[in-house]
């Protein structure tokens, strides 16, 4: 039986479950409409990964594969394929709303098989004695310990696999019933060329070989590259999870300290596992209902980076310009946006959809749930950080502010922490604080203390 391989966030060739699944096969991918059109045309993501599929295809090719490129829905690509005879579809897990149903519909007329090639474990794999699901990320962490194994990282290699024939020197646009061939350039689904620059994923593997002992201490300086750079293609899977885990046992053999980096990495999966058992995350509140205004002014002065507090205008530009966000910058931004401005979470979440390279729907969600301290993480709702306290801390000598705003940069260091200097001086191009810190905190937990 012909067996189509849909490639989505598994963007590679090396240590692939889809080129490890035998017999004769259809490697595709699909510029998904129903994602597409919420798009911006000088998405930086729609760029980056449309220059990943191209590598991919090349890859592909050398190993004496294909990749047959449709843009359109799932459903009607599906159905196309189908009435060509293809009845069988392998793709790796997603578990964000649109994905899960996406995938429901399709294998409704399809033999679909999902593929773990995201995460390390599978979400019944992690669970407590009496069978439900882990609310708290220590537990959970200490049980995937006990769990693993080298069977978690596996390496898997290429079956044998013969090529289905087909028009692989087109991109097939599928509307409609009808099938037209477009060119294979980014234009012809509607969108703006973009060099996204980005360290190849093996690249930033080696680099991260000289901060990986110091992680744990400098991962939450905003100046120092201190990270490990792989968010966007751990995101796309232009590498695999298991390939940096692996990559972390043998650092670790070396003597080196690993154990921070992999904790991150199991956060990952631990907010991919929350999403799966509580799909409702993505919208609604866990637990405690924060009050929230609709304030268009305060929304606007946000996202044009204009609150006059420089470590969240300052991150709010890095998104912008660049398509990242520190993670430090991240709780703080995520934060003021929720208990400074008493904006709804959910407002915060969309406007990171929009902007981050890295967007992923889980990570973000309960990113965002724990920064306004309504998710299942036990993260209490009265923490309000401090944006002034957080800069000093973190951007002393503001090399991170000062990057993101220019206009700041003959003001003194020293000045930028300070509340009273920017609340009484006048600075060109830059506004006053949009409120108080001290008003702020105090509004919000006299306003929660209210809240039925």
């Amino acid at each position: 039986m012909k067996k189509m391989l849909w490639f989505r966030r598994d963007l590679r060739v090396d240590d692939s479950m889809l080129l490890s699944v035998e017999g004769e096969v259809l490697p595709i991918f699909i510029f998904d409409i129903n994602i597409l059109n919420a798009l911006e045309k000088n998405d930086k993501r729609v760029s980056f990964i449309f220059e990943q599929v191209v590598r991919l295809k090349a890859k592909l090719r050398a190993l004496g594969l294909e990749l047959a490129l449709f843009y359109g829905t799932p459903l009607e690509v599906f159905s196309y394929l189908k009435s060509l005879g293809f009845s069988e579809v392998y793709a790796s897990v997603d578990y964000d709303a649109y994905a899960k149903e996406r995938d429901e519909k399709v294998g409704e007329f399809m033999h679909f098989h999902a593929l773990n090639d995201c995460y390390l474990f599978e979400p019944n794999e992690v669970l407590k004695k009496d069978g439900t699901p882990y609310l708290v990320f220590t537990p959970f962490y200490k049980a995937c310990q006990q769990l693993y194994t080298q069977f978690h990282v596996l390496n898997y290699t290429k079956a044998i696999q013969t090529l289905c024939a087909f028009d692989f020197t087109a991109l097939w646009h599928i509307e409609k019933g009808s099938q037209r061939a477009l060119h294979v350039k980014i234009e012809s689904i509607g969108f703006t060329p973009l060099h996204v620059k980005m360290s190849e994923p093996q690249k930033a593997l080696e680099i991260f070989t000289c901060k990986v002992n110091a992680y744990a201490n400098d991962r939450d300086f905003l100046a120092l590259d201190a990270t490990s750079l792989l968010s966007v293609h751990l995101r796309f899977g232009t590498i695999g999870i298991r390939e940096v885990v692996r990559y972390l046992v043998g650092l670790k053999n070396q003597g080196h300290k690993t154990e921070p980096f992999f904790r991150q990495l199991i956060f990952r999966e631990f907010y991919a596992y929350l999403l799966y058992h509580f799909p409702q995350l993505a919208w609604k509140n866990y637990k405690y209902n924060p009050p929230y205004e609709e304030n268009q002014e305060s929304y606007e002065r946000f996202i044009t980076a204009q609150t006059g507090y420089p470590l969240v205008d300052a991150a709010v530009n890095e998104l912008l310009e660049t398509g990242l966000m520190h993670n430090r910058a991240r709780m703080v931004v995520g934060s003021f946006f929720t208990k400074h401005l008493l904006l709804p979470w959910q407002k915060g979440e969309a406007f990171f959809a929009q902007h981050l390279l890295d967007y992923d729907a889980s990570a973000n969600v309960l990113s965002w749930q724990w920064c306004a301290g309504t998710g299942i993480d036990p993260q209490p709702y009265f923490r309000i950080f401090n944006p002034y306290a957080q800069s000093l801390k973190f951007d002393k000598e503001t090399l991170y502010i000062k990057r993101f705003l220019p206009q700041l940069r003959e003001i003194p260091s020293a000045l930028l922490h300070k509340e009273s200097y920017l609340l009484r001086h006048t600075i060109p191009n830059y506004p006053r604080p949009i409120i108080e810190h001290e008003s702020a905190r105090k509004r919000f937990l006299s306003t929660f203390s209210h809240t039925p």
